[in-house]
């Protein structure tokens, strides 16, 4: 991946995005480069969509910024390895910081999944996608994740391709080495990694998981962590051995 420019300002706009473009800025952008970075017309920040790339821009407006002019691609667009991160919601704080941390490692997309033992009964998926734009923004990645509306674990496991891998980390496994165990496991069509909540599958659901097509139950260490922990731990073994840590994608 060409390097990234960490100094200059980063911005998602929802638009598209050419050389010589006009985009015209929200209100909470113009306060951002306005009032928080004291950005004024004629600085230069970097703007994404998702879809065209990495663009450099130029600040317009005469009072406050209220618009952009797109000046040279910096960066052509990317795309994320297909790697989906299946979880039991959590509450608040610890559900920001999960998400931030799924697309800081590379997850493509955000299934929340309810279980019987799931802690969080509503899951404000409009502010999860706020978090994936923000955890973007901040560290120079292109595309954008896709956040799916919670459905029940039942329905998703009846829904998804049976040639996709299915990570299931399983506390109840027996503990071995993670690497080894991954490093034979392959999905042609994507891979599902699945994290539960914190009060564990109830066995019903431990035994509808372990009759799912390729399927590997796998065991994170011989200490019970926190959902929102697993999460870091489980996307780095998968990133590491089958996706794209090692210029591989999945």
């Amino acid at each position: 991946m060409p390097s990234h420019d960490f100094r200059a300002p980063r911005l998602f706009v929802d638009a598209p995005l050419a050389q010589d473009a006009r985009v015209e800025l929200d209100r909470d952008q113009s306060n951002y480069l306005g009032n928080v970075l004291r950005l004024a017309a004629g600085a230069e920040v970097l703007a994404f969509n998702g879809r065209d790339g990495e663009w450099q821009a130029a600040i317009e407006g005469r009072k406050r910024p209220d618009g952009l002019v797109i000046l040279q691609q910096i960066r052509p667009q990317d795309r994320l390895a297909d790697l989906a991160y299946v979880f039991a919601p959590l509450k608040h704080a610890r559900l920001d910081y999960m998400v931030q941390k799924a697309i800081e490692m590379g997850a493509a997309t955000l299934q929340p999944v309810l279980t019987r033992f799931t802690q969080a009964s509503r899951v404000n998926t409009e502010r999860m996608r706020a978090n994936v734009v923000e955890a973007a923004e901040q560290c120079g990645i292109l595309s954008l994740a896709t956040v799916a509306e919670p459905v029940a674990l039942e329905r998703f496991l009846s829904q998804r391709a049976a040639d996709r891998l299915l990570i299931f980390c399983d506390e109840a496994a027996e503990v071995a080495n993670p690497v080894e165990s991954l490093q034979g496991a392959r999905g042609a069509g994507g891979i599902d990694v699945l994290i539960g909540p914190e009060g564990g599958f109830a066995e019903e659901e431990r035994a509808l998981l372990l009759r799912q097509p390729r399927i590997l139950r796998l065991a994170l260490g011989p200490r019970i962590m926190r959902a929102d922990t697993a999460a870091v731990a489980a996307l780095a073994l998968v990133q590491a051995v089958l996706g794209d840590w090692g210029g591989k994608a999945t």
